[in-house]
């Protein structure tokens, strides 16, 4: 990043803007989290992603009547993995039009964008499978809960032949969003379980998705499955 034979650093911060009324981050109450990015003395201000995103109801986890919600830090840190990611991938000759272009597109949580698309689908096949009260309750109940957590109730309380014919037709009728979710979920349960364009993109991921995706749905093409997420990557 050369200006005249002169170098000019990249500097950034995460800060709560004060500025703006507080919004609810499940159980508190807290500014806004924003992020200010400055290159040749220029800055460009805007709100962080994962606020947004990890503000969402579905990421409190019910467990035993106690509820585990997003550490903020936690968010933070994912805001300063993605935006030193970029920085570092452009610092050859880095813009501040390519930064926001970048964090556009690198931001995005892959399962988040899968959830609508997949909550149709359950909501169609309750219908057909004539639970349409279910269908109509989860509906309207769902952007309290991750659908994947949804489907894995399911599978405690359906038949065997019903739950195995709902996996099996949302490899044909749904976003992938089930392996992708079980990918991205393992070790551990967490709040925070999200899977980026950022984290698709790293050199090894997609061979290290195929062999996990291979081993547990094995009658499945996963060539279909990566063209999909590849559709989504692509769509915006």
């Amino acid at each position: 990043m050369d200006r005249g034979n002169r170098e000019y650093k990249v500097t950034y911060k995460t800060y709560f803007n004060e500025r703006l009324k507080k919004s609810q981050f499940h159980t508190k109450l807290m500014h806004p989290l924003y992020v200010q990015v400055i290159f040749y003395r220029i800055p460009i201000i805007f709100k962080s992603y994962y606020f947004d995103l990890f503000s969402k109801p579905k990421y409190a986890i019910r467990v035993a009547g106690q509820v585990f919600t997003p550490d903020i830090k936690e968010v933070i840190q994912k805001e300063e993995t993605l935006i030193t990611f970029i920085i570092e991938n452009n610092r050859a000759d880095f813009s501040l039009e390519q930064f926001k272009k970048e964090y556009a597109f690198y931001c995005r949580d892959l399962l988040d964008l899968m959830e609508d698309g997949f909550q149709d689908y359950l909501f169609t096949f309750l219908h057909d499978e004539g639970l349409s009260s279910l269908a109509d309750t989860i509906k309207k109940g769902a952007l309290d809960c991750k659908s994947y957590d949804i489907v894995q109730d399911m599978k405690r309380v359906f038949t065997e032949k019903v739950y195995k014919k709902l996996i099996e037709h949302s490899f044909y009728y749904a976003p992938p969003y089930l392996p992708l979710y079980a990918f991205a979920e393992k070790p551990k349960r967490t709040p925070l379980t999200c899977f980026t364009v950022m984290e698709w993109e790293q050199p090894g991921t997609k061979d290290e998705f195929t062999d996990f995706f291979k081993k547990h749905f094995p009658e499945h093409r996963i060539e279909d499955c990566i063209q999909e997420i590849q559709k989504r990557i692509n769509k915006d």
